[in-house]
C-alpha cells in the first residue's frame, strides 16, 4: 500500500478521506494548507500527494508547482470543485505536474480508482531512500 499525504482545508472531507484510505491499508498523513503540505512532504516524503486547489496560505497550484519542481517523480492528484472555473484549474494542474484530477464531489470509490491508476507503475524507494529534491 502507498504512503499518502492529503492536503485539504475542509476538515470534514479530509477526515473522511483519511479514514477511508487508512481503512484500505494506506499510511496517511494530513494537513490543511499547501504551505504546511510542502513542509511536511520535505520532512517526511510520501509516495503520493492528494491536494485541494483552493486553500488558505498557499493554493494547490502553487503547491503542485513547488512539489513537482523539487520532486519530479512524485505522484500528485489534484481535486477541486464547487467554484466557477474548477475544471480550468484542474486542467492547468496537469501542466504543472498533477498525474490525475478529480472534480468534487467524487465518491470514495472514484478516489481509490484514481489512486490505483496513478500508483499502478510506481515502485516505492528502497528502505531509507527518500525522494531526493532536484537541484
Amino acid at each position: 500500500m502507498a504512503r499518502i499525504l492529503i492536503i485539504d482545508d475542509d476538515d470534514t472531507l479530509r477526515g473522511i478521506i483519511v479514514k477511508s484510505l487508512t481503512y484500505a491499508g494506506h499510511q496517511v498523513t494530513q494537513t490543511n494548507n499547501g504551505r504546511k503540505g510542502v513542509e511536511l512532504f520535505r520532512s517526511d516524503p510520501t509516495d503520493l500527494v492528494i491536494t485541494d486547489m483552493v486553500m488558505p496560505e498557499q493554493e494547490g497550484m502553487e503547491t503542485i508547482k513547488i512539489l513537482h519542481r523539487e520532486f519530479p517523480q512524485l505522484r500528485i492528484i489534484a481535486m477541486s470543485g464547487g467554484l466557477d472555473g474548477s475544471e480550468l484549474y484542474l486542467d492547468l494542474t496537469k501542466r504543472l505536474g498533477a498525474a490525475y484530477t478529480l472534480s468534487k464531489p467524487f465518491t470514495l470509490q472514484q478516489l481509490k480508482e484514481a489512486i490505483g491508476l496513478v500508483m499502478a507503475d510506481y515502485v516505492p524507494p528502497a528502505a531509507g531512500d527518500a525522494p531526493k529534491p532536484v537541484g
